[in-house]
């Protein structure tokens, strides 16, 4: 523990807490990294799940088109 002077009788240390060890770096780097990891996931789920809506409105945009089809061709018979 890095202790300084106040003056000749009284000495002061920081609390244990606060110290700055190899170990308490070693965490702070690891909880960064399982931060960028969530946030890659994340990025990654986000971009599969806006492909997966693109897909799917166009599915039902053929499926639309195709019902509005088939009435117009029902409309066109009876006429």
């Amino acid at each position: 523990v890095v202790r300084r002077e106040l003056n000749e009788k009284k000495k002061k240390a920081p609390r244990i807490q606060r110290l700055v060890t190899p170990a308490m770096l070693q965490r702070k780097r690891y909880f960064r990294s399982q931060t960028r990891q969530r946030m890659v996931l994340g990025k990654k789920l986000k971009q599969d799940y806006a492909k997966r809506v693109v897909e799917y409105r166009q599915e039902q945009k053929e499926l639309r088109a195709a019902e509005v089809a088939k009435k117009k061709k029902e409309k066109k018979v009876k006429a």
